[in-house]
């Protein structure tokens, strides 16, 4: 059944069966929405209740209040217990682990893990090739995954090395982009993208049928790419632009460069980052100092 469809009955059913306030059903309906800006599904026969965890990681990633994630969970899982007793889910209930209260610094992998991460796709296949050039630019300029699919070829400038994006609340930044990811952007535009049924397409990164990958599958293939890898983290679209930041930093880059870099309204929010590098440093020192 369509997604949307499935949504109207849910309401239905939590009027007329649970008799919940019209408030009530409306907070339970805007926190599916947020699962369902995530994952670009068409119809209900694509839940697999996997999603899930993927959608708690994301969402304690970018540092939301638990109480805030336990209930979206809670309303996804009582959206996917209507679609089992409708027989419209064929999946057995999902279970999840809620990560800790305040367990909220994002994974971020070494060095040495990004490179084993972005050397994973297989550039003898054209789809590979696409999925290789995708993980060098979001690695490269901190995109959002959002940004990422939706990139545009208006939006790139390669006389000046830049990409404009245009991010949350509608404001549009320049970020440069280096020589490596701007080659692999170069030849995936003119010799794989090219032979695409959807080359006349604005967007730049295009699936088999010529239309705009979708997010459900970036976060699928990801996580195939961290497998091959042998990363034994919890890897997602998300990661790359916490690498980037997180890399920044270590390197010396200004917090408040580093904020405009991702398009942040408030430094606060950039200033995870500062905490993630302090953390793998004291790590490091740690295993330093233990083999003297």
């Amino acid at each position: 059944m369509v997604i949307i469809k499935s949504l109207e009955l849910y309401r239905t059913y939590l009027v007329a069966e649970k008799g919940l306030a019209l408030n009530t059903i409306e907070s339970y309906l805007s926190d599916l929405g947020f699962f369902f800006q995530k994952f670009s599904y068409h119809d209900t026969s694509e839940l697999t209740g996997a999603e899930l965890n993927d959608f708690i990681y994301d969402e304690s990633s970018q540092g939301h209040a638990m109480a805030t994630i336990v209930r979206r969970i809670s309303a996804i899982k009582n959206y996917l217990l209507f679609l089992s007793q409708s027989n419209l889910y064929s999946h057995p209930l999902p279970k999840v682990d809620l990560p800790k209260q305040g367990s909220h610094l994002p994974v971020v992998l070494s060095l040495e893990e990004v490179d084993r991460l972005l050397d994973a796709p297989n550039l003898e296949h054209k789809r590979e090739y696409r999925d290789k050039t995708m993980l060098e630019v979001m690695y490269a300029c901190g995109l959002r995954v959002s940004e990422l699919l939706s990139l545009t070829r208006n939006q790139i400038n390669f006389q000046n090395d830049t990409i404009r994006i245009i991010g949350k609340g509608n404001k549009e930044r320049i970020i440069p982009i280096g020589e490596f990811a701007l080659g692999y952007l170069t030849k995936y535009i003119e010799e794989v993208r090219a032979t695409n049924p959807g080359y006349k397409s604005n967007y730049i990164f295009l699936n088999r049928m010529g239309k705009k990958v979708s997010r459900q599958y970036f976060y699928k293939a990801i996580n195939e790419y961290a497998k091959r890898a042998d990363i034994g983290k919890r890897v997602s679209p998300h990661t790359l632009r916490h690498c980037f930041a997180t890399h920044l930093l270590e390197n010396g880059a200004a917090l408040r460069v580093v904020q405009e870099m991702l398009g942040h309204s408030s430094i606060a929010t950039t200033q995870i980052y500062t905490h993630v590098s302090s953390r793998r440093i004291i790590s490091a020192y740690d295993l330093y100092t233990s083999r003297k």
